[in-house]
């Protein structure tokens, strides 16, 4: 069944709608806000629901020209993704009601999120490249403002800067890799637009053609890695995982939404919606080592953490990692591991961030060293991170297990079948990496988890009970994360879709939106608790065993990961760091960057002069020969004037003089005008010629009284601006005007400006005036004219309120 379109346009719509409201809302519900926000991320997940059971695309022209449209598509990927970005949102609002109590800019951090959360499910919905791009940037922008939230914080600051360059370049990269698929796909019969990334007639729906077309032109593999570049600096892959961790500077809710169910998730949501695309032993080979290695590296890292913030940002990129390697891995195992465990790290992981704000906002710490026993204090809040935690470290029957157990399963088909076929026993470090990094997963949950257990430190005081508004939320996403895993156990009974019914067919449609097509066959999906023993159940055992017998012993290993990673080589900002700084050295920024408007006059006027002048040398424009133009002696005699006053003026030793001769320059140009036959445009000229020179003597007295000296270095650098300014205004003269159009367009005005032969009282069709300039500005230039006339009268009122207030004082 199509979907709605006006269901699908609303569901666009409403959180941007809400974001522009929000500031208004605020200043009458103050910090009750959080509510409004929420019953909009309600709604919007209402409309959600709406497309369930529909699959289609709806398009609104946008660029017609380009054939780049607004194109929505509803699939099992989208409506997941989806769903979780309103569903947590709705979550995420409400506990913000809570958290952001007494917190700064929160009419702001409302409009941000709201906005973050459409932009989000711009990029679940879009099905044009231009449109996914569109959407994809102003994730970047708006978590960079959400990230940067606490303004006056450097930590903050820098944490934006960081995420705002890495992202937003890696954008660049995959904006670059879908130029190359637009230019491929122009050539493919069965793609109606090359800019169309799903639906009938797009790039997916032809994906062998396309691979085909790519691998002719020699472009397969760099589509591949631009596309894999923008994907792994949204989802933290490494080497770009580092602006995760410092994102976590970011209030909690924020943390909890962009780095669990939307903002990282845009990077593994186009990693699932290419793969139909691209999945090939190539594509196997960049995601299948990417994600293991992103898993392992930053698991490790994750035990080294010394804030819980920290500990669950570096776990976000492991997961991430998972998910990653499970899209990459061959055959519908790898798309059942993908589309699995989106969902099931959104669930645990959005709830213990939300665990995370509570301890930091109840026991006023995030330092782990200083937590231990709060399970007295907080025994819901316990209990719902023992579901989570559990989840997280893939013990069963907890529902991470099981997407846990499928990656496992992925793994080791995908290096049974390339060994099978000749590859290199190399493949087997597939499934022995996927085990070593998850037994890290589990030492770094359980370590979270044992906050609650122990001993309680002394210095750690009083933990009071936090509100509902912030209990609730929690307790919501660590039941549904417990109701999955509960799933799997009553599967293994035989009662498929209980406790939650149609979750076994949604999470199918979702793997479904990532199989090859025609190369992975229909398959179903279920999940369950394993009734045999099989190689992936043995790495599971593994994992939890080494794990169990490790954590005895996880200071050490936690000392032993933080020796590491002092090495300045190993160090996961030393790299970025030195780059940035490296590059701030090199900019000549202080050379620039001098506080002085000459200076910035001149690198302004020098850019824009070159780049006109290396325009027209690139284009081989041939600059007409400038012949006599046949004036009549008094112009020229003007003119001459005109000169001789404008070199006059840079001559001039003090203000007065050089007002006074530029006022020269001023009304020769009058007399030009009048010569012309243009008396309106000379009476224009004279009247703000005479105002202009008014003015100037009347502020001349609070002026120094001369210019004073210029160095000659200085003088000569003025020259050369001055030079190419005037040789590029005038080359630009010249070549506008050498053509001669045929159909000139004054014969246009004087045929239509004055009163028509033959007409009725009231006629439109023609000026009705007797002056050819008049009718012109009022007429053919109307909303010109009044354009410039809202200007002036704004400047008006500007130059008004300046001169009321000028004596309140500096703080008015």
């Amino acid at each position: 069944m199509q979907p709605s379109p006006s269901a699908l346009l609303s569901l666009m719509a409403l959180p941007f709608l809400g974001a522009a409201l929000a500031p208004l809302v605020y200043r009458v519900l103050g910090e009750r806000t959080a509510y409004f926000a929420a019953a909009v991320a309600a709604a919007s997940l209402a409309l959600v629901g709406s497309l369930y059971g529909t699959h289609g695309t709806v398009v609104v022209p946008w660029i017609p020209a380009y054939d780049v449209s607004l194109a929505f598509y509803v699939d099992g990927l989208a409506l997941l993704i989806g769903t979780l970005a309103t569903g947590v949102g709705v979550l995420v609002f409400t506990y913000s009601g809570g958290y952001m109590h007494g917190e700064p800019g929160q009419a702001k951090y409302y409009a941000t999120l709201l906005a973050f959360m459409g932009s989000m499910l711009g990029v679940a919905f879009a099905a044009d490249l231009i449109a996914l791009f569109v959407f994809w940037e102003l994730t970047s922008v708006s978590s960079f403002l959400l990230i940067g939230h606490y303004q006056d914080a450097d930590a903050s600051q820098y944490a934006a800067r960081k995420s705002m360059l890495i992202t937003v370049a890696g954008g660049l990269f995959m904006l670059v890799g879908f130029l190359l698929l637009h230019v491929v796909a122009t050539g493919v019969p069965g793609v109606d637009s090359a800019f169309r990334l799903a639906g009938e007639g797009s790039i997916l729906a032809n994906a062998e053609p396309m691979v085909g077309a790519l691998r002719a032109q020699g472009l397969f593999v760099p589509v591949l890695l631009l596309v894999g570049i923008g994907a792994a600096t949204k989802s933290a892959q490494i080497p770009f995982h580092i602006w995760l961790p410092n994102a976590m500077e970011a209030p909690t809710p924020v943390s909890a939404f962009l780095h669990s169910a939307t903002m990282v998730k845009a990077g593994v949501y186009l990693v699932g919606r290419f793969r139909p695309l691209l999945v090939t032993d190539e594509w196997t080979l960049v995601f299948g080592i990417l994600g293991l290695a992103t898993m392992t590296v930053t698991a490790i890292l994750a035990v080294a953490a010394s804030d819980i913030k920290e500990l669950l940002a570096y776990s976000t990129a492991s997961h991430l990692g998972l998910i990653v390697a499970g899209y990459g891995m061959s055959g519908y195992l790898g798309a059942e591991t993908g589309a699995f465990h989106i969902l099931n790290h959104a669930l645990f992981k959005a709830a213990l961030f939300l665990v995370a704000g509570i301890v930091a906002h109840e026991a006023g710490t995030r330092a782990i060293d200083e937590l231990g026993g709060l399970a007295e204090d907080l025994p819901v809040t316990a209990g719902i991170t023992v579901v989570a935690a559990l989840g997280m470290a893939g013990v069963p029957p907890f529902n991470g297990f099981y997407s846990k157990e499928f990656l496992f399963h992925a793994v080791y088909a995908t290096a049974e079948q390339f060994v099978a076929s000749g590859g290199s026993p190399l493949w087997w470090l597939l499934p022995a990496v996927a085990v070593f990094g998850s037994i890290f997963t589990f030492l770094y949950s359980i370590r979270f988890l044992m906050l609650f257990f122990g001993d309680k430190p002394d210095a750690l005081g009083e933990v009071h009970a936090p509100p509902l508004a912030m209990t609730a939320p929690a307790f919501v996403l660590g039941a549904l994360a417990l109701l999955v895993g509960l799933g799997g156990v009553a599967a293994t009974f035989g009662y498929h879709g209980w406790p939650i019914h149609g979750l076994e067919t949604f999470v199918e449609g979702v793997m479904e939106s990532s199989l090859a097509h025609g190369g992975d066959g229909e398959h179903g999906f279920s999940y369950y608790l394993p009734t045999e023993v099989s190689p992936w159940l043995i790495m599971s055992a593994v994992t939890i065993g080494v794990g169990a017998v490790l954590y005895p012993f996880f200071d050490t290993v936690r000392d032993g990961v933080r020796a590491v990673r002092s090495v300045d080589p190993l160090r996961p900002n030393w790299y970025y760091d030195g780059t940035t700084e490296w590059l701030d050295r090199s900019s000549a920024i202080d050379v620039i960057q001098t506080g002085d408007l000459r200076t910035y006059a001149a690198a302004l006027s020098l850019a824009l002069a070159g780049l006109a002048l290396g325009a027209y040398a690139a284009a081989s424009v041939a600059v007409p020969d400038v012949v006599y133009a046949g004036l009549e002696p008094a112009l020229v005699v003007v003119l001459g004037v005109a000169v001789v006053g404008a070199l006059a003026v840079a001559a001039a030793p003090s203000h007065i003089s050089g007002v006074l001769t530029l006022s020269i320059v001023g009304f020769m140009v009058a007399i030009f005008y009048i010569l012309g036959s243009a008396p309106d445009l000379a009476l224009t000229q004279l009247v703000i010629e005479t105002l202009v020179l008014v003015i100037f003597l009347l502020v001349l007295d609070k002026l120094p009284a001369f210019y004073g000296t210029v160095d000659r270095l200085k003088a000569a650098r003025d020259a050369v601006v001055a030079g190419a300014v005037g040789l590029t205004v005038s080359v630009t003269v010249l070549l506008s005007t050498a053509a001669g159009p045929d159909d000139v367009i004054a014969q246009y005005f004087v045929a239509n400006g004055g009163v028509p032969a033959e007409h009725d009282p009231i006629f439109v069709n023609a000026g009705g005036g007797g002056n050819i300039v008049n009718v012109i500005l009022v007429d053919f230039r109307a909303f010109d004219t009044l354009g410039e006339i809202s200007v002036v009268a704004m400047a008006a009122l500007s130059v008004i309120t300046l001169i009321a207030m000028r004596e309140r004082g500096e703080l008015q």
